[in-house]
């Protein structure tokens, strides 16, 4: 039996995971998340926002197009201004496939794709970073776009649902959201960096968040120190 519910390993290799870019603050963890993704090998299906048009250029000076451009064709990104592109690196042993992941993005309301039903088999969804009127959606299953309902397709299938949400303080209906949320099977990873591995740059601080979520997905990346190894 698979002690993990959010690990599912397919029959013929990785299956294709879902990211979902909102316009909270903090798209440089979904830019990072997608990239390392589509470096393990894992292809992605992305869906973005109409927000995100907003917050993209004021936080990495770039817009979701030319990420999704950049992204697709393989070149580095650098999702913070000021800091070189990051690579990727993989646990020891994991060395990264030979084929990288390809990457499809999806209209907000572009219900013909397989993210909208239970009969295509995916390996979950991640909602990076998630505002808070996401969560309160799907906490409700409004799903009225395409997130939204992959998001649902995901709890009523018992499929991994990670959502990422960057927002402080949190509102009491916030977090009755998020624990809602969290009792019908979705995982809260809060943009909420550790700091005892030493972060040098901001970059640092991403990647700490994007390895709590490669680990979720069985993804063998090795983006930041852990705890108790060597400093």
């Amino acid at each position: 039996m698979n002690e993990n519910p959010h690990r599912q390993p397919g029959p013929g290799g990785p299956l294709p995971v879902a990211v979902g870019w909102t316009g909270a603050s903090g798209i440089a963890y979904g830019v990072r998340l997608v990239e390392v993704l589509l470096a393990a090998g894992r292809d992605v299906h992305l869906v973005v926002s109409a927000a995100v048009g907003q917050t993209a250029p004021v936080e990495i000076g770039r817009t979701p197009d030319e990420l999704v451009a950049a992204l697709a064709g393989g070149d580095p990104v650098a999702v913070v201004p000021g800091e070189p592109p990051r690579p990727v690196t993989f646990a020891s042993g994991g060395a990264p496939p030979a084929v990288r992941g390809t990457l499809r993005r999806w209209g907000e309301r572009d219900f013909t794709a397989p993210l909208a039903s239970g009969s295509s088999l995916r390996g979950g969804l991640v909602i990076c970073p998630c505002s808070m009127g996401t969560a309160a959606r799907v906490a409700h299953g409004t799903s009225e776009t395409l997130l939204l309902r992959a998001a649902d397709v995901c709890l009523k299938e018992r499929r991994p649902l990670i959502l990422v949400p960057r927002e402080t303080p949190l509102a009491t209906h916030h977090l009755e959201n998020l624990a809602k949320l969290s009792a019908l099977g979705a995982l809260i990873v809060p943009a909420a960096p550790g700091f005892y591995h030493r972060p040098r740059a901001v970059g640092d601080l991403v990647d700490f968040i994007v390895q709590r979520i490669c680990d979720r997905l069985d993804v063998p990346a090795a983006l930041t120190a852990r705890w108790g190894d060597d400093a």
